[in-house]
């Protein structure tokens, strides 16, 4: 019995552990059961109360979890008793006693796996627009919180984003880096994809020539963009009406609906060009028939350039006036000067190109020509009289009858002086005679010259007041003495300079010293260029021409005189006959 009594205690002892090691194995089971701390895990929610959810991880004690944390912004908290709910595990127990859970880290550990698993795939993600920062906005990302900035909010720029908050929507991942918790996002970039597919689908169902309605969008200098329902058209300012239109607000203003036909689809751009003008007729039709050439028509006036002025005949058809068609007079005149926009006028129809859709009108061709009655009263050779205009490097222009102007050029104001020294006589405003040299009513010009109101000194300067030419002896008085030779003043004024080469037969006499101011010198008459004004004389030339002469006419006589005798005879004879 007491063996048997021992074996049962024995037992007994193995079968029971004592207070001691119950506790140490519960604590060992705790240990070995409970979750790592840093980990999601799933509980149970066994109570809600006080603005808390009490949740059940399998642990000693239970955590609290605010109910802000099940909330979604703009969404309240939707939790029961009993619902399964994961948590992040930050300590199995606090100072309390009580496990310390978040239902926020764990949807942020639970969403950055979805999100870095988005920005790989590049597909989008959901989440709400929450709070503002410097720069942009705060975006919930289920759990995770990403940066929105100002400029990713949408397409254009946004004035008040208040409507966009706490607002489910989409966004595109522009940026992840899980270390630093930062994530970017964009909702201009699915804004703008979206609009491409549905700009892509538009434009495929839209044909060329198809008549469409649309609402005017933008105006800017150059044109007007018109919305079609999700996709812009340029509707250039040159498409809108067929007659001349300045600048598109003439016509159109933003907000305004416009019916349009569809000139030109560029499928790989996306670009549309619209036109206005071509659903109404064309009125270059036929325009050649209408607008006869040589014909005279009345006209507006509707802009003025720097080379002429356009003028509209009717709606749709303007013609160009060029500066060389506004006067018959005034040439060098801006066009600005001679018409004003939105005035009428005359004007004479010059060519039509109905191809390149061009008229050329004239202004002075419905005018009285002034060039028939000036040509009439002053032809050429005739005398006529005016004030110096204006002064250039070129010459005198005058101004004559019904404004009409005259030149002098510099080689036409005086025979005597260079035209560049010759103008120095002349200043703005002086009246001057002319003499009409040429008119050329085509070109519309008229050459005038000063120095032919008098007889060229060339023509008067020879023997007996006669022309020069070549080979006449000429007397000249000495005005002029250098190394190089002498200067000769002959009749008239007219001027020459004899070489020292020229000034002798033999080398030994052909020193410019032998010569004085005041005294007078036989010299014959080389060459004569009245263009540039230019008379050669040569005292050895002549002599040699007297020695030839004497040889002739006493050689065959006397021939057995030596030739001093025949040129002293000869001079004998000369003198003899002059005397006489």
């Amino acid at each position: 019995m007491a063996r048997a009594a021992t074996l049962t205690k024995t037992e007994s002892s193995i079968a029971a552990p004592s207070r001691e090691d119950f506790a140490a194995m519960l604590e060992q089971s705790f240990q070995t059961q409970s979750p790592q701390e840093g980990a999601v895990i799933k509980g149970t929610i066994v109570a809600i109360e006080n603005d808390f959810a009490m949740v059940d991880v399998g642990l000693k004690t239970e955590g609290r979890i605010s109910l802000k944390e099940f909330a979604m912004p703009g969404v309240p908290a939707d939790i029961k008793v009993g619902d399964t709910v994961e948590v992040y595990l930050e300590r199995v127990e606090n100072a309390l006693g009580e496990a310390v859970l978040s239902r926020d880290k764990a949807r942020r550990e639970e969403s950055w796996i979805k999100l870095e698993k988005a920005f790989n795939d590049q597909t989008r993600v959901t989440g709400v627009i929450f709070g503002r920062v410097k720069g942009g906005f705060t975006v919930d990302l289920d759990g995770a919180v990403a940066f929105l900035p100002g400029s990713q909010v949408d397409v254009r720029p946004m004035r008040d984003v208040g409507p966009l908050m706490n607002q489910a929507q989409l966004f595109q991942i522009l940026k992840m880096d899980r270390r630093r918790g930062n994530i970017v996002v964009s909702r201009r970039a699915v804004l703008e994809e979206r609009r491409a597919e549905e700009r892509t689908s538009l434009v495929a169902s839209l044909q060329e020539k198809q008549v469409v309605e649309g609402v005017v969008k933008n105006i800017t200098d150059y044109g007007a963009f018109v919305d079609l329902g999700g996709v812009d058209g340029l509707l250039h300012v040159t498409d809108i009406a067929w007659r001349r239109v300045s600048h598109p607000t003439e016509v159109l203003q933003v907000g305004q609906t416009v019916t349009v036909q569809i000139i030109k689809i560029n499928h790989e751009t996306q670009r549309i060009s619209l036109g206005m003008k071509q659903l109404q007729t064309d009125p270059w039709e036929g325009v050649a028939a209408k607008y006869p050439v040589g014909v005279q028509f009345k006209g507006k006036i509707t802009n003025v350039t720097d080379y002429g002025a356009f003028v509209e005949l009717e709606p749709g058809v303007e013609g160009l006036v060029h500066v060389s068609e506004m006067s018959w007079v005034k040439k060098n005149m801006a066009p600005s000067k001679l018409v004003n926009p939105g005035s009428e006028v005359d004007v004479q129809v010059l060519e039509v190109d109905s191809n390149k859709r061009r008229i050329s009108l004239g202004l002075k061709q419905t005018q009285e020509n002034p060039w028939n009655a000036f040509t009439a009263g002053h032809p050429v050779g005739s005398t006529i009289e005016g004030e110096i205009r204006s002064i250039t490097e070129f010459g005198l222009f005058v101004g004559l009858d019904a404004e009409i102007d005259g030149m002098v050029h510099l080689s036409d104001l005086s025979w005597s002086k260079p035209g560049e020294e010759a103008i120095k006589d002349y200043q703005k405003g002086q009246v001057v005679k002319a003499k009409v040299l040429d008119i050329d009513v085509e070109k519309e010009r008229v050459s005038l010259g000063i120095k032919q109101l008098e007889s060229d000194p060339i023509e008067k300067a020879g023997p007996s007041g006669g022309a020069l030419r070549k080979g006449q002896v000429v007397t000249g008085t000495v005005t002029e003495v250098n190394d190089g030779g002498i200067e000769v003043e002959l009749d008239g004024g007219v001027r020459s300079f004899i070489r020292r080469a020229d000034l002798a037969r033999d080398r030994a006499d052909q020193r410019p010293e032998r010569f004085g101011k005041g005294e007078k010198v036989d010299a014959m008459v080389t060459a004569v260029d009245k263009n540039s004004r230019k008379v050669n004389l040569s005292i050895k030339a002549r002599e040699v021409a007297e020695e030839k002469e004497a040889v002739e006419q006493y050689g065959s006589s006397d021939s057995g005189a030596s030739l001093g005798d025949i040129l002293g005879a000869a001079l004998k004879r000369k003198t003899k006959k002059s005397d006489e």
